[in-house]
This record gives structure tokens, C-alpha cells and sequence, in this order.
């Protein structure tokens, strides 16, 4: 069905809060950049209320924000953290918009792939395609009836606002960056809503189905009402011009399955193929019109699939030909072995190979008759590499692990990359080369001890050959450059390139006036490396940093040329690059470059331009606020969400590097709560002479002389976040939400930590204690009311801190770990991996293990010095926990409980080492509240905490902390005046 919605005008900078009748103004016009955020404080209005319940679950967030490529159109989902949301469209030139109501968007976690994206401009700008869900009543009846949810998708020509509205959509494509079509994948009859199998490249992928849910495939023809429908249809896949659409059909019986190829200038239909088979992993090149698929043949005596690689050039008017490669019969056919249906095949860059994935021959299943004695058994064994913990976790990668191989039809010759020997081959840019590697030398003691080292290889994918390239290279960054002719590798301080045909290394930096590896990062690791910023498009140089400033440094050798220049001296560093197109293949020095800047000691974000030929730097923003730079693909228009504490993230128009003109109106939601006055950045010098700082959040009611309650969050460094706004919701994860407990008139602070090697808990106490009190020596903290509260190794630095000061006057330390001897050897289980490289060369930071070194492991154990606590302590650990292992928290309550401490443990059986369930989350929330009410603010003690709650009466006592029903009230009218 075709509609057209109403086109607004720009809303009013104070939308419609939750409750209010949302009225869109014509002209409202544009807002003047907002000032800076002052570092003093300012007095909020005293009208201002507290958030309710209805208020979180009706708090409204921008998302999945969108610049299309031509820079006149910008679109983003405003949703409320539950309840039905909407889609903006706006104009960038006049400021009118167009809304969709889309139902009951799901949380921003990404999305599934293959899904269509939540907002989806094509290539052009000219069309939108939006993602609709099912309205929060009808998602919630069909949860309870256990019925899959569907989304409908809904298309919109921008520039008119003309929609048209498509049901059942699971996956949508614009056809090409310049498209006149789109196509649209419909969900399979009676099933559930489940996206196409993604198709990726690695080995170790999502196994390929056995069987695709096929469906309809309505391919539209934009502008008009010419919609064509193909039936069963398993796979689809569009080439980068977006002429040819490729297409398998699927059936269960297989009769007329194939692969068909629509032509999209004229609508001609082609079989390339069809045999009573199977067809999976179709994919076309990124440069050439080429397209490759697998081909399956079931083998019922072995109980397997036996496939075959199509690859398919050479497509006009004649037709494309056809190449096929079939294992069986070839005699340089790998032994055993069989092309794997799990790894998506492709043509080689310059189109005279094809690669595909091998796996081994899968034997037939012995019939076997029940049996009810069949032991149950892991066996662990010393001599293995990885843990059967590990493997366990890993067990379905290694069950659609593939190895590498290419076929070329010019001689013929199918080539084995990848073996057991070198598992890992990695095709370089061009695919002239490839890069393996082995780590079978280093395995065992890395997955141990951390930082494994393995032997890089140069392979000719031509012959299989292979040359060593680098002995023992610790595991850190390696980056190919765009045109495969070298690689970048870092190598005991230094980066170094290699040339791939020559083997000849070159050491980049070993003449440079500055280091480029990580001097300030405090772990247990020899001259950790920077992290690259990339090639230089032609591969004569790479960009390098020191953690201050941007280096070009020259592939052949020469001397690095500091390009910004002044980032060490002003302490700025200069971050991110902004890429403005995901498509380039390295980054064009003829250009300017655009990089985000940090102060690290003001927390200011910026933005910089940066002269990539002759060097120099232009600062284009530098404020106390947080940027999220963007521009447009093919336009230079600009646009950025800013943001502070106070300050909702609300996008702009940037105009020569300054936002000119507000794009969203969220922040209004603001204008009625209580949030904050602001933040403070507090300076302390640890007590082993560290200069460090915390950031200080201020209650919404500060007044000057007056001190409050004050909650100290930890997790190692922070205040890089001071500028980042925190939306206010019931389920903010397993910390404290500081927006929260700020409206409620508490100071939030969190400092800084710096580590010591073999001292991870002592460190917490030598920075936070002297952090503490210098917060307390601004007047704002009140000393009597200090708590503390940190989760996961947070939590662990909390469950210490108590041992070690009795500054704090309640904590709550969610997942601690509490005995670092025991923990040491434990698992892992969400990865399967011992603990044992977390300790020594990450976050525990001890050198050796605890044989080696007891005494640093006792003296910074919490269960050690358990008789020291006096301070009030909740623990959250849960019996799931696939971190830190429960017996942790379990055994340090046990031991407070012993010692007559104050001690209160949260478990919500089932949860890993966070919250899942909402249900748990706002539950944990309220008492975290609660508890730091009590202690800080001489609250009322319900019962949990004053007298615990015995087993049988714990369904009573949640019941009575269920919230009422809201009452329910009528959908506000909308009201739409056109622009």
C-alpha cells in the first residue's frame, strides 16, 4: 500500500516529554550552538522533580543516527527504553521531517546479520528503507502465545515523504549505490523470524544449514508500483553496480533448485545452473562481476554433503561462462578431505582464482543400540594445548573449522593453503600473497602465560610454497599494506615492515625522537605496541602514533614526519581518524585528515584537521563536551552528537568544525528532572607519587559550601568518560547508574587508578584512598558519607579496599575476586581459558605464577585480611558466573559472616557475571539504592537488609516490592502541521 505521511517542520527544541501530546511546529528554526559546558557548577531549578518509574521506562534515546551519502538527509530511530518508537527523517537544507511509527524497536545491540539494517538510506539518498515491529502490546501477545514476532519494512522517498509498506520483510538490499531496485526477502511460511545465514569468510563460521527456510523475494522496481515476486528462494546476493541480482532456488524435494540471475536493466532471467542439489554461500566480488556459490550432492551412505565450487565470469550479453571444481577424481585432491560448506567461496582480485574452504571427509555414524551405561567423560590432559574447558567453548568452531585452499582453472591445479601444521592463512590485498601462520611451538605456554608468540610465513597461493618471514613474533598488530606488496609488524618496541617478495625487514622507527609503543600502559607486558592508524592508499608510507601525535613514517626508510605536530606539548592526543569512506582501501595523503582529539588533562573532545603532505594541525572544535564526529560519504557536510554530563547527546550540523544546528531534541526531556549541576575534575598524587585525577559528579541541588553523600565507582581509569551522557533507565548492568544518583542528591566520583606490578589490590589503595580525600578536601564530599562501589575487577579492587581503610562508610562489590591464589589456576568458563594469562600479562599484573611469588599474591588478597573489614558490604555473585567463579564471593561471605562483619550476598541464580533479566536488573538497581540510602543517608532499613529474608517467605517479600500497575492512560493525540 502507498501513503504519504506528513512533512514537518523542525521540532521545537523541548520535544514532547513522556505523558505530553506531541505538537511539531512549523519553522521552529534552528538552535544557536549551545555555550560550553562550564567546569564550575550552576544551580538547577528547583522545580525540577525526581524521575518515577514512568519517566525511566518513557526516557527517549537517539539511535542508529544516519547521514546519507549526498549529505541532504539524516534519519535516526527515537525510541524509549520501553514502548513504541519512531523514525526521523530530516531535511539537512530546510529542517523538515518526516516520522514512521515502528512499533517496539529492541534494545541497541546491534543487529542480526542479514537483518535489514534499522534505518537504511540507499546510495544515492533517495530512498529510506525503515525496519517496523510489532507494537509493545502485540510483541508482548505474542511472546505469551509463543509466536514468532515479524517485522514489516517500510520505504520512503525522501524527498517527498511518499511511503510505500512491505509485511513479513526479514531482509532488505537497495540494488547498487545508484539503485532502481530494491530488493526484499519475505520470512518463511509458519516459520520463525530467523535471518538468512550470514556468509562469512573465516574459518570457524556458523555452520551452514542443512536446510534454508526459503521464501518469497519481491524485487521493486523504486517509483513504482512494479513489484515482482520470485518463489523459494534460499539465498540472495546484488553485485556492487546493482545490475545483476544472483539468486538460489530451494526446495525440499530439490527438484529445480539452482542458481538464477536476474538482469536489472531489463528484467531477463537466466539459469546458471540447477541440479537436484543443494546451493549455499553465494557471494559476488567486490571489483569484478564475478560470482561464486557451493554446489551440495547429498551422500546418504556417508550421511553427508559433497560440494562442489561454481564460479561464474564474463557476464554480458552472451552470458556468463561457467568454471566448476569438484574434488572427487582430481589427483591433487587433498586426502580425506572435502570442500567445506562452511566457509563462503570467492574469486581472487584479479579473477584467476577461486577460494574455497576444505574440511575432513566426515565417516559415516556406526549404528549403535541404546545405551544407558554409555559413560559420560572429559578427559584432561597435560600434553594438550588448550583446556577441555576451552575446547568445550570452542567446540562448534572446530567443528565448521575449514582450511584454506584455491583452485586455478588456467592450469587447472587445485593449491592446499592451510593445514594442520599452519592452520591459520590469511589472503593479502590483491591475493598475490598470503600470510600464514604457526603457533604450534608457543601454544601450550601462551594459552598459559599470555602474549604467545607464533612463525609468520609468506605463501604463494599459486604453489602452496612457503617461506619463514618471522621467527617467534609476539602476538600484536600486523597490517598489510593496501596493495599487498608489504606488511607491518611491531617487534620489541619497534615497527618494522616486511616485503613479501623479498623477506627483506625494514625497522621503521628505530631512529625516531619518541617511542611508539605504550609508555604509559601499566601491565605486565615488555613495550606494549600503539596501535597503527593505517597505510598510506599507494603503500609508501604508514601513519603511526606515539599516543600524543599522528607520524607519517616512509615504507622504504627515511625519517618520520611528526604530522600534527603539537599534541605532546598542548596534551592533546589525537585519537580516531574519521573515515568518511568505509570502502577505501588506504588512506589518500593527497586529502586532509580528519582526527578526534582528547585533552587528557581537561577530558575536552575535539576535533582536528590535519595536513597529510606538509603536516600541521588546525584545531577545528576543542570544548568540554564528548564529539562524535561524521561526514557524508560523497558531500562535505558534517554533523556530530555532543554531549557532557549534564548535556543530552543530541546531534548536529557541523559548520567549518563548530555544530550551528540541532538535529534531535532529546535533550529536552531534561527540562523537568532533577540531573546534575556539572562535574569537577579533582588532582590527587597517589601515594607512590603518581599525578592523577578523578572526575567529581555534582548533585542536581549543589550549592556551594554545602558537602553530600558520595558514591566512589572504581574500575581502573575513568575519567576519559567524564563528558559522556548516561540515559537514564531502570537497568543500567551491574553499576550504579551516576545520572541516578545524582538526581537523587548524591556526588558520584571516580577516580583514577594507576597499577604496580605484583601490586593490583595495594595499587587500588595507594590511588583511591589519596583520590578520596582529595575529593573531600573540595568541600563537596561529606567525609561521614562516603561509599564505594565497583563490579568484576572492580569489584575485586572494592572487596580489597575494605581490608585496607576505613574511609568508606558502605560498599558493594559486585563479582570480586577475593582469593588470587585459588583464582590464579581456576577456569574462565565463558571462554574456556585458565586464568593464569589474565593474572600475569593483563589485569593482575604479577610476573610468574603463585608458586613463584606467594607473598604478592597474599599481600594482595581480600580473604586474607577479611578480619580488618569494618565496613558495611554487599556482594552480588551470582552461581553462574563464567568469570569470576562463584566459590569466589561465596568463601569471602562466609569467612565475613564467621568474623561477625556486615555482610550481605545477592545471588540471582541462573545469571552469568552480569544481569540478564530485566527483572533481576531493576531488582539489583533498587538495592543498590537502598543500601547507600541507608548507610549514607540514614534511610529506613527495610528488611532485607536489616534482618535478611528466610527462604520460604522469599516469594512474599519480591512480591512485595513488585511496583502497582501503572494506570493506564490514553495515546496522546498527535498533531502534525505541515511545512
Amino acid at each position: 500500500m502507498t501513503s504519504r505521511l506528513p512533512r514537518l517542520a523542525a521540532l521545537p527544541l523541548l520535544a514532547a516529554l513522556p505523558g505530553t501530546a506531541l505538537v511539531a511546529q512549523t519553522n521552529a528554526g534552528a538552535a544557536p550552538a549551545p555555550a560550553a559546558t562550564p567546569a564550575a557548577a550552576t544551580t538547577v531549578p528547583a522545580a525540577r522533580r525526581d524521575f518515577a518509574p514512568p519517566d525511566l521506562k518513557g526516557w527517549k534515546t537517539v539511535r542508529s543516527a544516519q547521514l546519507s551519502n549526498d549529505g541532504r538527509w539524516f534519519a535516526y530511530q527515537y525510541a524509549p527504553n520501553e514502548g513504541d518508537a519512531e523514525v526521523v527523517l530530516r531535511s539537512m537544507a530546510d529542517g523538515k521531517e518526516t516520522r514512521i511509527p515502528i512499533g517496539e524497536a529492541p534494545a541497541q545491540q546491534g543487529f542480526a546479520p542479514g537483518a535489514p539494517a534499522p534505518v537504511q538510506f540507499s546510495g544515492d539518498g533517495q530512498w529510506l528503507a525503515v525496519t517496523v515491529y510489532p507494537k509493545q502490546a502485540d510483541a508482548r501477545r505474542l511472546r505469551r502465545e509463543r509466536k514468532p514476532a515479524q517485522n514489516r519494512l517500510v520505504l520512503v522517498r525522501t524527498a517527498t515523504g511518499e511511503t510505500r509498506e512491505f509485511d513479513k520483510i526479514r531482509r532488505a538490499q537497495f540494488a547498487g549505490d545508484r539503485p532502481t531496485h530494491v530488493v526484499l526477502q519475505a520470512y518463511p511460511a509458519d516459520a520463525a523470524p530467523t535471518p538468512p545465514a550470514p556468509a562469512p569468510t573465516g574459518p570457524g563460521a556458523p555452520a551452514a544449514p542443512a536446510r534454508v527456510e526459503a521464501s518469497d523475494l519481491l524485487v521493486h522496481r523504486l517509483g513504482t508500483h512494479d513489484v515482482l515476486t520470485v518463489g523459494s528462494v534460499g539465498e540472495f546476493a546484488i553485485d556492487d553496480d546493482g545490475r545483476w541480482l544472483a539468486y538460489t532456488v530451494e526446495r525440499r524435494d530439490l527438484q529445480g533448485n539452482g542458481v538464477q540471475l536476474h538482469d536489472l536493466t531489463n528484467g531477463a532471467v537466466r539459469v546458471l545452473d540447477s541440479e537436484k542439489a543443494l546451493y549455499r554461500r553465494l557471494a559476488w566480488s567486490d571489483t569484478l562481476p564475478q560470482l561464486a556459490v557451493l554446489r551440495g550432492t547429498v551422500d546418504s551412505a556417508a550421511s553427508d554433503t559433497a560440494y562442489a565450487v561454481l564460479g561464474f565470469r564474463g557476464f554480458g550479453a552472451a552470458g556468463p561462462k561457467a568454471t566448476v571444481m569438484a574434488l572427487a577424481g582430481r589427483a591433487d585432491a587433498p586426502a580425506g578431505m572435502r570442500v567445506s560448506p562452511d566457509r563462503t567461496p570467492r574469486w581472487t582480485v584479479q579473477g584467476d582464482g577461486l577460494l574455497f574452504g576444505l574440511r575432513e571427509k566426515k565417516a559415516a555414524p556406526p549404528k549403535e543400540e541404546p545405551d544407558d551405561e554409555k559413560p559420560n567423560l572429559m578427559i584432561w590432559h597435560w600434553k594438550e594445548a588448550r583446556l577441555q574447558s576451552q575446547q568445550q567453548v570452542q567446540e562448534q568452531a572446530d567443528r565448521t573449522f575449514s582450511y584454506l585452499a584455491a583452485y586455478w582453472p588456467g592450469t587447472n591445479r587445485v593449491v592446499t593453503l592451510s593445514d594442520s601444521t599452519m592452520r591459520q592463512v590469511a589472503m593479502l590485498p590483491t591475493d598475490r600473497w598470503a600470510l600464514g601462520t604457526d603457533g604450534r611451538a608457543d601454544e601450550r605456554r601462551g594459552l598459559l602465560e599470555g602474549l604467545p608468540r607464533s612463525d609468520q610465513y609468506v605463501v604463494d597461493p599459486r604453489t602452496g610454497e612457503r617461506r619463514l618471514a618471522m621467527k617467534a613474533l609476539r602476538q600484536g598488530p600486523v597490517l598489510p599494506s593496501p596493495d599487498g606488496r608489504r606488511v607491518l609488524f611491531f617487534d620489541d618496541g619497534h615497527f618494522h615492515t616486511l616485503d613479501v617478495a623479498t623477506l627483506a625487514k625494514r625497522n621503521l622507527t628505530a631512529g625516531a625522537s619518541v617511542a611508539f609503543w605504550d609508555t604509559e600502559d601499566d601491565h605486565n607486558v615488555d613495550k606494549p605496541a600503539t596501535f597503527p592508524v593505517g597505510w598510506a592508499k599507494d603503500g609508501s608510507a604508514v601513519l603511526l602514533s606515539d599516543n600524543w601525535d599522528i607520524w607519517k613514517v616512509p615504507a622504504a626508510g627515511g625519517a618520520p614526519v611528526n604530522l600534527t605536530r603539537d599534541g605532546r606539548t598542548r596534551g592533546l592526543r589525537y585519537q580516531q581518524r574519521v573515515v568518511i569512506d568505509p570502502r577505501e582501501p588506504g588512506i589518500d595523503l593527497a586529502k586532509p585528515l580528519f582526527v578526534r582529539l582528547f585533552g587528557e588533562r581537561t577530558k575536552q573532545g575535539g576535533l582536528a584537521r590535519v595536513d597529510a603532505q606538509r603536516g600541521g594541525a588546525t584545531t577545528l572544535v576543542l570544548d568540554d563536551a564528548a564529539f562524535n564526529p561524521r561526514r557524508a560519504r560523497d558531500a562535505d557536510v558534517w554533523i556530530t552528537s555532543r554531549s557532557t554530563f549534564a548535556e543530552y547527546p543530541d546531534w548536529w550540523k557541523m559548520e567549518h568544525g563548530k555544530p550551528t544546528t540541532r538535529l534531535t531534541s532529546g535533550g529536552g526531556q531534561l527540562a523537568q528532572f532533577k540531573w546534575s549541576a556539572g562535574t569537577r575534575l579533582v588532582s590527587y598524587v597517589t601515594e607512590k607519587g603518581d599525578s592523577l585525577q578523578g572526575v567529581l559528579y555534582l548533585p542536581a541541588d549543589y550549592q556551594e559550601g554545602q558537602k553530600y553523600p558520595t558514591i566512589t565507582y572504581i574500575y581502573e581509569r575513568l575519567t576519559q568518560g567524564r563528558h559522556q551522557f548516561s540515559h537514564p533507565n531502570e537497568v543500567n548492568g551491574v553499576s550504579i547508574h551516576p545520572g541516578l544518583m545524582t538526581s537523587r542528591g548524591y556526588a558520584v566520583f571516580m577516580p583514577d587508578i594507576t597499577y604496580k606490578v605484583n601490586d593490583p589490590g595495594m595499587s587500588a589503595v595507594w590511588s583511591v584512598v589519596p583520590a578520596v580525600k582529595a575529593a573531600i578536601a573540595t568541600g563537596i564530599v561529606d567525609s561521614a558519607r562516603v561509599g564505594l562501589q565497583g563490579h568484576s575487577w572492580g569489584g575485586y579492587q572494592t572487596a580489597f579496599l575494605v581490608t585496607q581503610t576505613n574511609i568508606f562508610k558502605a560498599a558493594i562489590a559486585g563479582a570480586p575476586l577475593t582469593d588470587m591464589v585459588s583464582m590464579y589456576s581456576s577456569v574462565y568458563w565463558n571462554s574456556g581459558l585458565a586464568n593464569q594469562p589474565i593474572f600475569q600479562s593483563s589485569q593482575g599484573r604479577f610476573t610468574g605464577n603463585y608458586l613463584q611469588n606467594m607473598e604478592a599474591y597474599a599481600r594482595n588478597s581480600p580473604n586474607r585480611f577479611a578480619d580488618r573489614v569494618q565496613t558495611p558490604l554487599v556482594i552480588l555473585h551470582n552461581d553462574k558466573d563464567g568469570a569470576v567463579d562463584f566459590n569466589q564471593g561465596i568463601t569471602y561471605y562466609n569467612t565475613l559472616k564467621q568474623l561477625g562483619k556486615e555482610a550481605i550476598l545477592l545471588e540471582y541464580p541462573g545469571e552469568n557475571h552480569g544481569l540478564v533479566q530485566r527483572g533481576n536488573l531493576k531488582d539489583y538497581q533498587t538495592r543498590m539504592v537502598e543500601w547507600f540510602d541507608v548507610k549514607l543517608k540514614g534511610a529506613p532499613a527495610p528488611d532485607w537488609i536489616e534482618r535478611g529474608v528466610p527462604r520460604l517467605q522469599m516469594d512474599d517479600h519480591l512480591r512485595s516490592r513488585k511496583p502497582k500497575p501503572e494506570p493506564k492512560k490514553e495515546e496522546p493525540k498527535r498533531i502534525a502541521t505541515a511545512g
